[in-house]
């Protein structure tokens, strides 16, 4: 085999589960560049290998763990790694990003993705380890939570520095939103991906290495290092998310810009707000931060208390995503509550953001008099019910009762209920949406709609780069105006185009989305990792090409353009607050995502990407 560049061990590890065969696959030079690593890798083998109508809970299903080439160096950001699969909640492409160690465990062990296919016939976990793998029953662990499981499996091993990627009950029931765990606070939370695991009846992949990267210039990288250690240290925002974690200290900023969800996205205010803060939970339960491989910021909260109900601090405290979907948007301003739920997903592995979406679509639905105590086995599921809203996760986990209507997610509900219910049923795809609103937001919006994983808000614009300090990282390619929020017209889709690129490069890299690195900075950072003779344009190309195979799979799954589609609450104004005058306007959203097409290649009417595209990306398909 030629020599790698830096960054990659050139090896994918191959688990048939139904044959219990491991093999191992070498990849090159050409691969690495078009692909990168991450969700790059995962989207070509998924387009590639899994055929049309394949069921995503059966062993034809492949879920795919990727690591990026700055993955174990001393990149801070760079211990993450990527899982993709075609999505039970969605069935289309399913990825999402995930911190804690794992990651560069796995970097260490000699690998750069593991592709696991089939079904085991029994419980089992993967062992991997400085370049060898085995499979092991894991029958004793079917059943138990994260941390059990953690102990467990660490104990046999006989090494407490052992990384897991692991699935709780949720995802050995298979609910549609269930993620992986790695540890016992980091999820890979989206689409369902935890399900997966468990239609494969593989309850872990437990990975443990000790040989660093190869890097093709340390000397810069440890000059970059040095230049992040310093910028995340002074900087104001990064030491806010030092002390506080996401959310800050206070949520009551958020809600009064109109960006919080509140009962399922429908109000603008909620008059518990400060019940749920950062700065309350800092006062009454705090127990330190945590972080993530080689990163200095430990955002990371750890929360405990006894009463009414014990909390551990092994399991880490919600961050911003679980305070909105389990609170606000749940009407639940009870923080103990919302702690508690944050817990048992992370015990039962359930995506939080998913299991608050659903739950509070319920909760309308039940006070609308679409749901009656009849249905919800007797569960007052109305807003604000603490008690409900964790019964219902307990519920979730085990698919009991009524908990086993809501762990197939809220768009499949919808069409259970009907009474055009789907109306609110706040999902893209039949992915919930991340906990941020479209009505403040029109580019977040857009991005909801075209996706190619649902109403994910990491691929896309979470701000509005209305201001001058947003738009100077944007100079260099040629966006040299400030755009008003409320615009979503040629030039604001032109400009989140470009943030989308920039976010599908770092899903490549796997890398922290909160790094501050610009376009410039990232395609350094490629070139010293690698070696290669690379720029910003190669990496936006990469970006663009894993995009429009995505497109394609999701295509080849059945998905056209009238699913990229926002619910109608959001061209409807909130009841209160300043976005109670504010709906999205649909022709206006309508004709960004048909330029957006147009933008990406792809035809302006089906979003079908052109045949000259393909050529140009080098992107081979049927």
């Amino acid at each position: 085999m030629e020599k790698m560049p830096g960054g990659y061990s050139g090896k994918i590890l191959r688990v048939n589960l139904s044959d219990s065969k491991i093999s191992t696959e070498n990849t090159d030079d050409v691969f690495c560049r078009k692909y990168l690593g991450g969700s790059g890798f995962i989207t070509y083998f998924l387009l590639k290998e899994l055929k049309q109508g394949a069921d995503p809970l059966g062993p034809e299903n492949k879920l795919i763990f990727a690591l990026g080439p700055v993955t174990g160096t001393a990149m801070i950001g760079g211990g993450r790694n990527a899982v993709g699969t075609k999505s039970p909640l969605s069935g289309c492409i399913a990825l999402s990003e995930v911190g804690e160690s794992w990651g560069a465990e796995l970097k260490r062990a000699g690998y750069d993705a593991i592709i696991i296919e089939g079904k085991a016939d029994k419980p089992a976990y993967l062992w991997v380890h400085d370049g060898e793998a085995s499979l092991r029953d894991a029958g004793h662990l079917w059943g138990k939570n994260t941390k059990e499981t953690q102990e467990t499996i660490r104990a046999e091993l006989g090494d407490d520095k052992v990384r897991l990627a692991q699935i709780g009950p949720g995802g050995e029931k298979m609910v549609s939103f269930a993620c992986i765990m790695n540890g016992l606070c980091d999820a890979a939370g989206r689409g369902g991906t935890g399900a997966v695991m468990g239609s494969k009846n593989l309850k872990a992949v437990a990975v443990r290495g000790h040989k660093a990267p190869r890097v093709a210039d340390p000397e810069r990288l440890r000059e970059m290092v040095k230049w992040m250690r310093e910028n995340l240290t002074t900087s104001p925002r990064f030491k806010e998310l030092s002390e506080w974690g996401t959310g800050g200290p206070s949520l009551e900023m958020t809600m009064l810009e109109g960006n919080l969800p509140v009962r399922n996205f429908r109000d603008g205010l909620f008059e518990g707000i400060n019940n749920i803060s950062g700065r309350v939970m800092k006062e009454t339960m705090w127990d330190g931060t945590d972080g993530c491989f080689a990163c200095p910021v430990r955002c990371k909260k750890r929360v405990k208390f006894d009463e009414p109900y014990p909390v551990d601090p092994d399991y880490g405290g919600p961050e911003y995503e679980t305070m909105a979907a389990l609170g606000s948007d749940c009407g639940v301003d009870n923080l103990k509550a919302v702690v508690k739920g944050g817990e048992l997903c992370n015990a039962y592995s359930l995506d939080t953001i998913s299991t608050g979406g659903v739950i509070a679509f319920a909760m309308e639905c039940f006070e609308r008099g679409l749901l009656s105590t009849k249905d919800t086995g007797g569960i007052e599921l109305r807003f604000g019910n603490d008690e409900a809203m964790l019964k219902c996760i307990e519920l979730i986990a085990r698919r009991e009762g009524f908990g086993d209507l809501l762990a197939n997610g809220s768009a499949w509900l919808a069409r259970r209920i009907g009474n055009q219910s789907e109306d609110f049923a706040i999902q893209v795809k039949g992915v919930e949406a991340g906990q941020h609103e479209p009505r403040l937001k029109p580019g977040l919006g857009l991005g909801f709609m075209v996706d190619p994983h649902g109403a994910d808000h990491v691929l896309n614009m979470v701000m509005n780069f209305d201001n001058e300090m947003m738009m100077k990282p944007l100079r260099p390619l040629g966006l040299l105006e400030v755009l008003n929020g409320d615009d979503i017209g040629p030039r604001k889709v032109a400009l989140f185009k470009l943030v989308q690129l920039k976010n599908e490069v770092f899903n490549c890299l796997v890398m922290c989305a909160f790094m501050p690195l610009n376009y410039q900075q990232i395609a350094e950072l490629v070139e010293m990792v690698t070696g290669w003779d690379t720029g910003v344009m190669e990496q936006l190309r990469v970006a663009e090409r894993i995009l429009t195979m995505a497109r394609l799979f999701n295509i080849q799954q059945g998905f056209t353009a009238d699913d990229d589609r926002l619910p109608k609450r959001f061209f409807q104004p909130k009841t209160d607050g300043v976005l109670a005058d504010k709906p999205l306007d649909p022709e206006k959203m309508e004709k960004a995502k048909r330029y957006y097409y147009t933008l990406m290649g792809w035809d302006a009417d089906t979003g079908v990407p052109l045949p000259e595209k393909l050529e140009e990306l080098g992107i081979t398909y049927p």
